[in-house]
């Protein structure tokens, strides 16, 4: 017999500015639960969380915690007011029988003293003082929103094994889709204010979504169908029983009032990058270039040449330098020694991880168009500002909204949104998956791979990095940087282990302690998103070039060009030994892709 939940939502109906968020929204979590709570940015999901925690109250339904269960919540945003230290902070969130001293391991295994001043922490810094509150009283019930936020590789992995090893129940809020694989066996799906339960874990999740939104799709076309024909039968079909034909009027007006009532699959967001004109094939080229501040060194005689259309992912743990190696690759730094040169024709767009450029004062219209404008200039086209907010699902009453009171997420794509609208052939992108949904990255990682130029990203998100990454560059430690071909698990595989996990404590303070576990490669190969997108649309690619071989052919087989007009058969005869080159590049790297993908699937 299953045990009695520990805790429980039961038809929770919340309205925010005569706007109803939650419609009947139902949560229940066992003793062990792993589960993962999933929807659109803007969907609910932290307002939930934050009504399981206790901390919200709801207009209607039912709220139940088993009496003496403990439970703790950590906020995407914490607050620290009223605290002066991170000891301080934690040790307050103890409860009367819990041990003190375990806050002040727990802080030094996320690499802090206690003793740091809360108003001068960074982002990552934040967020390990606050897991460190949530995690010390050794909860019944844990609630987690984005908890990977702001970290880095080694304290995200740490996290993993932390959560693993915990009795209590966990529900989760991330938008890192490894560590929801790794961690969950249950999926919750808030869905238009209402929630939707796979008894399964979050791999499962997509491929179930999709074919409940398919089945959506095909009843709400049935039901059209049918208003249609009982349309028909009013206008042309009405007979002299009248019983009969008020029961069937009265079904008609119901089906239309339930048409009119259905909220339908929320917009998607349209991102397209401004492109500048195409830059030289060169990007970046460094030639053993070194940083250091002090005695501490950065980069360490670091080499590498980026192309045209490379994607380079930049991991590391925090402090590493991954800023810096950044700073000295696009040229806001300059090199100790060493020789940097850059490719002709750059024109680059950033996005910062610290959004510290948006002014929480000014309006969203404003911090888009610069102000004193309703326009803005995308790819050449002069498109209304509103019109452009709703690609990325801001809603037009939104525009004079000031950036204070976005969420997160909204933050997230208004950065993205800005970014995107100067016209660039470089995007420098710094953890741009922060506080974006699934579906949102989905489509950032579509719009990369379509993406022209060259891309440069600094990511803890493992899974991105797969999708993205044609290369990765990794700290080695002591100023080394190494790059490895491919993604992120391609690296994991080259180098033997990923970036290394925290070490505790006790680890640090013995010297002859076992080194840090370290990330396994990867169990089961995959191809990476580029590798799916080149394999899908390298034959469409192969047969235009055969096409174009066979049209130049014909046109130098004529013995009368030469002679009428040498420039365009010179022209011609370059093209196609161009042509040869490509389509024999093509064809040999569909190939290759071909046979990786029939080994992988066996």
């Amino acid at each position: 017999m299953a045990p009695p939940p520990l805790l429980t939502l039961t038809g929770v109906t919340l309205t925010l500015g005569g706007q109803p968020l939650l419609e009947g929204a139902d949560l229940s979590v066992l003793p062990g639960a792993r589960l993962c709570l999933v929807g659109r940015n803007g969907s609910g999901k932290s307002t939930l969380l934050r009504i399981a925690a206790g901390e919200l109250d709801f207009d209607r339904g039912e709220r139940f915690l088993q009496p003496g269960a403990s439970l703790r919540y950590l906020a995407q945003e914490p607050d620290f007011a009223g605290f002066a230290t991170t000891a301080g902070f934690v040790e307050a969130g103890l409860g009367p029988l819990d041990d003190p001293h375990s806050a002040r391991l727990l802080l030094a295994e996320l690499g802090l003293s206690g003793d740091e001043d809360l108003a001068r922490l960074s982002g990552g810094e934040a967020r390990r003082a606050a897991l460190a509150r949530a995690l010390a009283p050794r909860p019944d019930v844990l609630l987690l929103d984005e908890p990977t936020n702001h970290l880095d590789l080694p304290t995200i992995l740490w996290l993993e094994e932390r959560l693993e090893s915990l009795r209590a129940a966990l529900v989760l809020i991330s938008h890192d889709r490894r560590f929801l694989q790794d961690l969950t066996r249950e999926t919750v799906w808030l869905d238009r204010g209402r929630t939707r339960n796979l008894a399964a874990g979050f791999k499962e999740f997509e491929a179930w979504r999709d074919r409940e939104l398919e089945e959506e799709e095909r009843l709400r076309h049935k039901a059209d169908r049918r208003i249609v024909a009982e349309e028909h039968w009013l206008r042309h079909g009405v007979s002299g029983r009248r019983k009969r034909n008020v029961k069937r009027l009265a079904r008609l007006h119901e089906l239309r009032a339930e048409r009119r009532q259905r909220i339908g699959p929320e917009g998607q967001v349209k991102f397209e990058a401004s492109e500048a004109q195409a830059s030289g094939a060169l990007v970046v080229e460094a030639i053993k270039i070194s940083k250091s501040y002090g005695d501490r060194v950065i980069v360490h005689d670091f080499s590498t040449r980026i192309m045209r259309g490379d994607r380079i992912g930049v991991v590391g743990a925090n402090g590493a330098g991954k800023t810096t190696l950044v700073g000295l690759l696009i040229g806001a730094l300059a090199p100790d020694s060493g020789k940097l040169r850059h490719g002709a024709g750059l024109a680059m767009a950033t996005l910062e991880q610290s959004r510290a450029s948006l002014d929480p004062e000014r309006s969203l219209q404003d911090s888009l168009t610069g102000g004193g404008s309703d326009f803005i200039e995308i790819n050449g086209e002069r498109r209304h500002v509103t019109g452009y907010m709703r690609d990325f699902l801001f809603k037009p009453e939104q525009a004079r909204t000031a950036v204070a009171k976005l969420s997160g997420g909204e933050r997230g794509r208004l950065m993205l949104a800005r970014a995107l609208a100067k016209p660039s052939n470089l995007l420098v992108l710094d953890e741009p998956t922060n506080d974006l949904d699934l579906e949102t990255l989905d489509l950032l990682e579509e719009m990369l791979a379509d993406y022209p130029g060259t891309l440069i990203v600094v990511s803890h998100d493992r899974d991105f990095l797969d999708r993205v990454a044609t290369s990765v560059v990794i700290s080695e430690g002591e100023g080394l940087w190494r790059e490895y071909a491919g993604g992120y698990s391609d690296m994991v595989a080259q180098r033997g282990f990923g970036v290394e996990v925290l070490k505790s404590a006790s680890q640090r303070a013995e010297p002859k302690a076992k080194p840090a576990a370290r990330e396994k490669p990867a169990g089961k190969p995959r191809l990476s998103f580029n590798e799916r997108h080149a394999l899908a649309t390298l034959p469409q690619k192969i047969e235009a070039l055969r096409k174009e071989q066979v049209a130049l052919e014909t046109l130098l087989a004529d013995p009368k060009l030469y002679a009428s007009d040498p420039k365009k058969f010179a022209a011609a005869g370059a093209r196609l030994d161009a042509t040869q080159t490509e389509l024999a590049e093509a064809e040999e790297r569909w190939l290759e892709l071909e046979i990786r993908r029939e080994e992988i699937e066996g």
